[in-house]
């Protein structure tokens, strides 16, 4: 089959988890055959040295990286049309490609998902519904209206819906009478690497928490910072030696992270480390104590995933979705009570079975999350067989 990706801002996935789900999934499409054209964003993607330019195109927008075709679409780089006009020029660029699958990842770029069948597109249109992205705090009014409107589109217009979660699936059938198939994010298991790179930001093997994501309101790094700062006035002893690692940057958010930086200067202990990848990011992964994901808000977080991959305890907000990639291998406490956050964090560092439960979050990686599972359930979909809607995770 031919595929077209578009949704996400390009690969190779610099941040964001639906650029690394999207990578992921591609690389191992095409590995099976497929030729797969994952639409990128100028501003976003930059040319990898292992990337070369498809010859027998003789043309300069496609270039050829792990397998996939990397194809690049005009856009307007802000916060509010970047995604649509981007997924805009992208279908019309996968129509004249002669694709047979074009598969939407995110309710914004579903706007769009209309427009192949108005021009007598006779392929499949597959739509990932991956978040409830109007409940993210940074959106304004119109934005939310209009992510509404993609969610409808999401449920209403695909030849089929993918929700990455049992919740997303659970709110796509009561919201808008939708069946969709559930296929969850993926992640593989990583090497552990020796702390070397993250003595750069004076850092030390399982003596510092981390938190990984963007930098924007709705994962909650303000409340972890607030929560990490009361223990250390109340309880200095325990924290002694031992640091907050923030990990990660702005998404059209520099505002929120200059308050970040401002709540965060009086605190030695807090270290903001800013995007990361490569190496610097397994080290990172690797090394922490523990990881803290106080987000309100998520589809199926990979930054949870990548978390237990590592074989690190996770401590999580209690919202439903965090509940079902954790289960019983991660800690909770109470979404946005800093309070109960402070507490549970005090408790984490005083248990003696961490590497335990670490254990046992990997392993539920390798039994729930594997990619090979989740290709062939994508293949599934993009056949329009009879795929069983996969059950709740437990």
């Amino acid at each position: 089959m031919r595929i077209a990706m578009i949704g996400q801002k390009g690969i190779p996935a610099l941040w964001g988890g639906i650029e690394r789900h999207v990578e992921e999934l591609s690389a191992r499409l095409a590995k099976n055959g497929h030729a797969v054209f994952v639409f990128a964003r100028g501003w976003y993607t930059k040319i990898p040295k292992s990337a070369r330019f498809g010859k027998t195109r003789g043309r300069r927008d496609i270039m050829e990286y792990r397998g996939t075709n990397i194809v690049f679409a005009p856009t307007i780089h802000t916060k509010h049309f970047d995604a649509i006009i981007h997924s805009l020029f992208s279908t019309f660029k996968a129509l004249r490609l002669g694709v047979d699958v074009i598969h939407y990842h995110g309710v914004g770029p579903a706007l769009v998902s209309w427009i192949p069948k108005f021009f007598g597109f006779d392929g499949k249109v597959i739509i990932t519904f991956h978040c409830i992205d109007r409940k993210h705090k940074k959106w304004g009014f119109f934005a939310r209206a209009a992510l509404r409107i993609g969610e409808l589109m999401a449920c209403r217009f695909a030849d089929r819906t993918i929700a990455v979660s049992e919740v997303l699936r659970q709110y796509c059938d009561e919201a808008y009478n939708t069946e969709t198939a559930v296929i969850p994010n993926g992640v593989s298991i990583p090497r552990f690497r020796k702390a070397r790179l993250i003595k750069n930001f004076n850092l030390e093997s399982y003596k510092y928490l981390g938190f990984f994501s963007r930098l924007v309101p709705h994962k909650n790094a303000h409340l972890l910072i607030a929560a990490w700062k009361n223990i250390r006035a109340k309880n200095p002893a325990l924290l002694r030696g031992i640091k907050l690692a923030i990990v990660g940057d702005s998404s059209f958010t520099d505002k929120y992270v200059e308050y970040l930086k401002k709540i965060s200067a009086d605190d030695t202990s807090i270290v903001m480390t800013g995007y990361q990848s490569g190496a610097t990011l397994e080290e990172l992964f690797s090394n922490a104590k523990f990881i803290v994901h106080p987000s309100e808000s998520e589809g199926l977080s990979i930054a949870v995933l990548e978390a237990m991959s590592y074989g690190k305890p996770v401590l999580a907000s209690d919202i439903p979705e965090n509940k079902e990639a954790l289960g019983n291998c991660g800690f909770y406490f109470k979404r946005n009570n800093s309070e109960d956050l402070e507490r549970q964090i005090i408790s984490v560092l005083r248990k003696k079975t961490l590497k335990k439960i670490g254990d046992r979050a990997k392993l539920r990686i390798t039994e729930n999350f594997d990619w090979k599972k989740i290709v062939k359930q994508t293949e599934s979909v993009y056949k329009l067989s009879e795929l069983k809607l996969a059950e709740t995770i437990t």
